[in-house]
């Protein structure tokens, strides 16, 4: 029985992914023949057509095309995650690792995470990137990251996601705001005000679930891109708003101050975890990163300093 190789399966990978045997051979640095010639390899193999070729602009996937595309991308990864484990037996864990998290709680939570690790490991090479929900879904799948530290926000079954740390929700306005002399607050009171919503892909739908799940709509005045800009909004009155991660500076950029308040009503917390593909061997730094942000211990002083901000009444 005739079978594949992993040069075979990598050659129709990067093939898929840049749509054009050209583009391909250039990339790996090998013959437009070579590219072909393996595409055509693994399309005997399967009795399957994998492409669509269209005349003088590239190629196309076919469905089976697309499902073996991502069989594939799995494979070649494990297979990179095997030979990086068999050479690192016995040797100081190395090479590069990357990274990607949600933007909300990085800057609080995975510097010192960061630290910790690159104390334990010198020798790794870490590459991180700051990303919302669907385009860390995007990158763990297409093995642009092995690891990501994200929340629980409609995660593929695909994904495995072992939870860390649950953070509800709590409102924030300007310290001039005429809410700011309270320290709680119902949803039913906050709808009265205009919003300022974090307009981020499946981040806008659960901070909007919040108020629908009490048959509540909130008027939302304003929409940020960004976690600068929607400080820099509620904190200059342009509403309130709803955030989960604990804020460490009670200040916008611009010097406007914030106020935060517990929700009197019941809200779903969300559980920030660490993701990675499903049924893939972890690379020896990934795993390293893996096991030290699951214990507890080495977690405890950073929770611990999370807990102490001055958002502790407003989210615990």
């Amino acid at each position: 029985m005739r079978k594949f190789t992993l040069k075979q399966l990598r050659y129709f990978v990067v093939a898929g992914e840049l749509s054009s045997v050209t583009q391909a051979a250039g990339k790996l640095h090998v013959s437009q023949p070579s590219i072909s010639a393996a595409i055509q390899q693994v399309e005997e193999i399967t009795g399957l057509p994998l492409f669509v070729r269209h005349h003088a602009q590239g190629l196309s996937l076919t469905p089976a095309g697309k499902q073996l595309l991502l069989r594939a991308r799995q494979l070649l990864h494990d297979a990179e995650g095997l030979e990086k484990f068999a050479a690192s037996l016995g040797e100081e864990i190395g090479g590069e690792l990357r990274l990607v998290a949600f933007p909300t709680f990085a800057p609080v939570f995975l510097p010192k995470l960061l630290r910790r690790f690159v104390d334990r490991h010198p020798a790794v090479s870490l590459y991180c990137d700051e990303m919302t929900q669907v385009d860390i879904v995007r990158g763990l799948g297409q093995g642009d990251y092995e690891l990501a530290f994200t929340y629980d926000l409609q995660i593929p079954e695909e994904i495995d996601f072992t939870p860390l740390y649950r953070f509800p929700p709590y409102a924030v306005v300007a310290i001039d705001h005429p809410l700011s002399s309270r320290d709680s607050i119902s949803l039913k009171e906050l709808v009265t005000h205009s919003m300022v919503l974090l307009d981020w892909p499946l981040s806008r739908e659960y901070f909007m679930s919040i108020f629908t799940h009490h048959g509540l709509s909130p008027k939302v005045a304003h929409r940020a891109k960004s976690m600068d800009m929607l400080r820099g909004l509620v904190a200059n009155g342009f509403g309130f708003s709803l955030f989960n991660t604990p804020l460490s500076v009670f200040e916008s950029l611009n010097g406007g101050r914030l106020k935060a308040l517990i929700l009197e009503d019941e809200a779903p917390p969300l559980s920030l975890g660490i993701a990675c593909l499903g049924g893939l061997r972890l690379a020896p730094a990934a795993e390293a990163m893996r096991q030290l942000a699951c214990n507890p211990e080495a977690l405890a002083e950073i929770f611990t300093q999370i807990e102490a901000l001055p958002t502790e009444k407003a989210h615990l």
